[in-house]
């Protein structure tokens, strides 16, 4: 619903909630919160920019897909939205263990942001406004208006705050710069100076683009086609497999040379990262190509992906050649690359600097410390990625909705989803730099795989009422049926007949006497789906519902990595004892005088949730610990 101002300026609503900004942080806390039941105002600088995809035009990807299955489990809508408006899946590391397969999907740039738009637009109790937040009101340390530059003082009752790169946004080509948060849109100041007035600290971040070029001026004969899988699967747990069949677009690759090289360390000397002119730090896992072949020097090439930005699409993003360097510098590396000898620019390749808070400010609920009813989510916190901000939006909108109701917020613990492995680490941890998520940041990511997360999540979506009851029920028809097919590959032993033919096929040898369908499950070649006698038992005994694929398919996950998964159980049994110890947000570190010095300011000022939290606090000994759990004792004794 798209709010309409009285004429005399007045809003014809009260809002409960007012989230600033619309990317894919924004986009899915106002979701979230109006879906939850509460007025939500969604204020952006441009109403035509909603979810708009100004970087990479994928969504998932390594440890990525499995936060966007983790957002679908929980209630949110990038999954359903990549679904129906996707280019190209892929499953990616699909030469690796299940636990880092990870799905990734070509995005039309076009499409997906107008699907957002027109869910937002149809969404009861949502509004949209064209503005700019510039300040809060508070009211006893609580958050009751959020202050925009045209349309005064919006009162509401909680806010979420998804700036983006827009606060302060600065952009880079060469030793040009000019104000903007994006290209050609319009920068966003005076919360960051109002949020430092109240005390909170902030800090400076950059992040950048590649060039767009015209499609009609790449030789693609030089580039290598890639294309998704031809059995692709979806994103959403509510999208049917069985009739889920996208588009297959290609996109191509190609690589840097020595050439490349020397054109990119020519134009060093007007390169605003190598002459000061950036203040931000850059991201470490996605570095411009500039600082790829300083710091790569021993590297001869670098892939360069050349991908579609929407169907039909007359230009092409050149993934991999992140860049600042001036237009001119561009233009000449550029034309050394395979298929790339007459490239066309559309629009250079930029960086942009932008203002970011801490996020140890926060709660593990992504509130302020320091303003009760506000939240932080997206890059904002310190984050880059759509998946990233996508995952902390949902968190932020369902926490801020779960503030009003006075009930206990969403926390997500390192041990049940990326998204708490994320939001932890943002809080915990000190971020000099913008974070991406990785699977090897997860301690228990073989449980942590994406084909799980309804098992693990969805009756939190479910309690928030954002998912349905008939949902629900499929997810856990869907758990009884692996449950079912575990025991019957337990209790069942095959004679070789039954099974040779297939495992030669298969790559491994065949057996010489009858063994338990379980043992032949522990071998890397063997699934269900590939030996008829194994699928046979689910096809006859399964028949709750759920597809037999994918149940066929997480059965043997689970049989084949049974040791492992529950030695991790184990772990966290251990580390479940740790967190379920709360620490009082009264709680006075200053009064435990054997604390380190180190421990006590760094948890006076992270202000941990729980004696697991505090053990993650860089500079927080274990000889802290042990006297903080003793403290702990004596107060709950009292």
């Amino acid at each position: 619903m798209v709010s309409r101002e009285t004429s005399t300026g007045i809003f014809p609503h009260t809002f409960d909630i007012v989230v600033v900004g619309a990317g894919h942080a924004g986009s899915e806390a106002a979701l979230a919160a109006s879906r939850m039941g509460f007025t939500t105002l969604l204020i952006t600088l441009n109403l035509d920019a909603i979810a708009r995809m100004s970087c990479n035009p994928a969504i998932g990807g390594l440890a990525k897909g499995h936060m966007v299955r983790e957002i679908d489990a929980l209630g949110g809508e990038m999954g359903k939205i990549i679904d129906a408006t996707g280019l190209q899946f892929k499953m990616l590391n699909k030469s690796k263990g299940q636990a880092v397969w990870s799905p990734r999907a070509q995005a039309d740039k076009i499409t997906y942001p107008a699907e957002m738009t027109r869910r937002i637009e149809k969404q009861e109790r949502l509004f949209l406004l064209q503005g700019e937040g510039i300040a809060l009101e508070t009211d006893g340390g609580r958050v009751s208006a959020v202050i925009t530059r045209s349309h005064g003082a919006v009162p509401c009752r909680a806010a979420v705050l998804t700036c983006g790169t827009f606060m302060n946004g600065k952009i880079h080509i060469g030793l040009r710069n000019f104000r903007a948060g994006r290209l050609d849109e319009k920068h966003s100041h005076g919360m960051t100076e109002y949020l430092n007035s109240r005390g909170f600290e902030s800090g400076r971040l950059k992040t950048g683009t590649p060039p767009r070029i015209a499609k009609e001026s790449i030789d693609f004969t030089k580039t290598t086609p890639q294309y998704g899988d031809e059995n692709p699967v979806p994103f959403s747990f509510q999208t049917d497999p069985n009739t889920f069949a996208p588009e297959n677009v290609p996109c191509h690759i190609t690589h840097t040379n020595q050439e490349t090289h020397k054109i990119i360390n020519s134009g060093l000397d007007r390169s605003p990262m190598f002459t000061g002119v950036i203040e931000g730090v850059g991201p470490r896992y996605c570095p411009s190509i500039e600082d790829k072949i300083v710091r790569f020097e021993h590297r001869d090439s670098h892939h360069i992906f050349l991908e579609p930005e929407w169907k039909n699409a007359a230009q092409i993003y050149v993934n991999g050649f992140s860049t600042s360097l001036p237009e001119d510098v561009q233009i000449k590396a550029v034309r050394t690359i395979p298929g790339l000898e007459h490239a066309e620019f559309i629009r250079p390749g930029y960086a942009i600097e932008y203002d970011f808070f801490p996020p140890a400010q926060l709660k593990p609920s992504l509130e302020t410390q320091k303003i009760h009813g506000l939240f932080f989510a997206g890059q904002i916190n310190g984050t880059s990625g759509y998946e990233e901000a996508a995952g902390q939006g949902f968190i932020a909108g369902a926490n801020a909705a779960l503030y009003l109701k006075d009930e206990e917020p969403l926390i997500l613990d390192r041990s049940e989803a990326y998204l708490g492995v994320l939001i932890d680490d943002l809080v915990t941890k000190d971020t000099y730099e913008p974070y991406r998520m990785f699977t090897s940041r997860a301690e228990y990511r073989l449980l942590l795989r994406h084909d799980n997360a309804d098992f693990r999540l969805m009756r939190y979506g479910h309690n928030l009422g954002l998912i349905s009851n008939a949902v629900f029920q499929y997810s856990k028809d869907r758990r009884s049926a692996v449950d079912a097919g575990l025991e019957l590959m337990k209790k069942t032993s095959v004679e070789p007949e039954e099974v040779n033919a297939d495992l030669q096929k298969a790559g491994t040898t065949p057996i010489d006497q009858k063994q338990p369908a379980s043992f032949l499950l522990k071998r890397p070649e063997v699934s269900v789906n590939n030996i008829s006698a194994l699928r046979g038992l689910i096809d006859t005994h399964i028949n709750n519902g759920a597809d037999k694929n994918d149940i066929a398919e997480q059965v043997s996950i689970e049989i084949k990595y049974e040791g492992y998964i529950d030695r991790q159980m184990d772990q966290i049994e251990k580390f479940k004892t740790q967190e379920q110890w709360i620490i009082p947000d009264s709680f006075d570190y200053g009064e435990i005088g054997a604390l380190s010095a180190e421990g006590r300011e760094k948890m006076a000022k992270i202000r941990p949730h729980s004696l697991g939290q505090a053990s993650r606090i860089s500079g927080v000994t274990p000889a802290d610990i042990s006297i903080l759990s003793i403290h702990l004792k004596r107060g709950s004794a009292a």
